[in-house]
């Protein structure tokens, strides 16, 4: 400091501290060798407080408010200097602004998973996150623990610190609580409540702080976790699993009967197995066996109504090629036609081979009821 800063320094009169930041808990008033003028004026905020420390021991302490610093108001810091009769201008002593408002937006989140046991699923692995808002209530506790020296103490200073202590307090949290996992979103609420409590009592004797808000923003599950959980969601959305197999088999039919490349054969067969595993899970919703042996009752009341064969699809050879497919009244009207003959070859899902359309019993009786050939017509 330059000879005039020296200068300076002793006609300055005003210790005050206008806090433009967000995150500063205690801040020192910056004076040359400590200085301060004999009726000097002091300036104490809403949301702060100004200690006076001397010689490393805590003095005064003032409220918000603006003060002139004489004896009168300075009755430790007189007592520890030794100033019966008031003191000459200027004298020694730090000052610390601390402020006592709430700084928010300060968040925490497990670092590893917390194991935690359930009912449903065992042990199980959880993460959490959330907000919390930190306040000076002690400030002696606060500058003997955790300041000391410093001439400007941050939040971030303390953070990993209160972390540390939320991360445990929500391990012994969770594990004591013995709510269910599919249960914590709804007791998030009392959670955080309970979470914030326990950390209070670890930093408000210790550290001079308070905690007046903390939050759980989100318990999150192991992938895995969040599969089962899904898997059981869809099972309970289906119901009757028996009532379900029977709309997907109706559902399927249609689009067998669209798709003649799969073969009828090969969705036929599809179909009834299917439908025979719809047939057992209806029996055994029932609390029969499934099979004659079973040893059940046969049910009194009317049988179900299995579903209608799928339609046959057939092929027929025109000029060395295979044209279709064709269904039974699309057949019909070739035959009708004169397009299908006697001597046509067809061919069918199921048949070993092409074999003529009079050798088919399904087309035969087709052509018996055909007209006979017009006279002339060339067919």
């Amino acid at each position: 400091m330059g000879l005039l800063d020296k200068v300076r320094a002793e006609f300055v009169d005003i210790v005050e501290w206008i806090d433009d930041s967000l995150h500063t808990l205690v801040w020192r008033f910056p004076r040359y060798h400590n200085q301060i003028k004999n009726g000097a004026q002091l300036i104490v905020r809403p949301g702060q407080l100004a200690i006076f420390v001397h010689q490393g021991k805590i003095a005064d302490v003032f409220e918000p408010g603006q003060y002139r610093l004489t004896t009168k108001n300075l009755p430790v810091l007189s007592t520890l200097a030794g100033w019966p009769y008031g003191f000459d201008s200027p004298f020694k002593a730090e000052v610390y602004f601390v402020a006592t408002r709430q700084i928010t937006d300060l968040k925490w989140g497990t670092p590893n998973p917390v194991l935690m046991r359930d009912e449903d699923f065992g042990p199980v692995r959880v993460r959490a996150f959330g907000t919390y808002a930190l306040r000076a209530v002690d400030p002696r506790a606060l500058l003997t623990e955790l300041v000391g020296t410093d001439s400007e103490f941050e939040a971030a200073e303390i953070t990993e610190l209160l972390r540390a202590i939320v991360n445990s307090c929500f391990a012994d949290l969770v594990a004591s609580s013995e709510i269910a996992v599919l249960d914590l979103a709804s007791n998030y609420t009392a959670l955080s409540e309970e979470l914030r409590r326990r950390v209070v009592e670890k930093v408000d004797d210790e550290y001079g702080l308070d905690i007046p808000q903390l939050y759980i923003v989100n318990i999150s599950l192991p992938a895995e976790v969040e599969k089962a959980l899904d898997v059981r969601t869809s099972m309970n959305v289906v119901g009757d699993m028996a009532t379900f197999q029977q709309y997907q088999l109706g559902a399927a039919m249609p689009v067998a009967a669209e798709n003649p490349a799969g073969g009828v054969a090969g969705a036929g067969v599809g179909l009834g197995m299917g439908l025979a595993v719809a047939q057992q899970m209806g029996g055994a919703g029932a609390g029969g066996t499934g099979g004659p042996t079973g040893g059940a009752a046969a049910p009194t009341g009317p049988a179900p109504q299995a579903p209608p064969p799928p339609p046959v699809s057939w092929h027929v050879a025109e000029g060395g090629r295979a044209v279709g497919p064709f269904s039974d009244a699309q057949l019909a009207q070739a035959v009708a036609e004169g397009r299908v003959r006697r001597e046509t070859l067809v061919w069918s899902a199921g048949m070993a081979q092409w074999t003529p359309a009079a050798q088919v019993p399904q087309v035969a009786t087709l052509l018996a009821s055909a007209p006979p050939p017009v006279p002339g017509g060339g067919r």
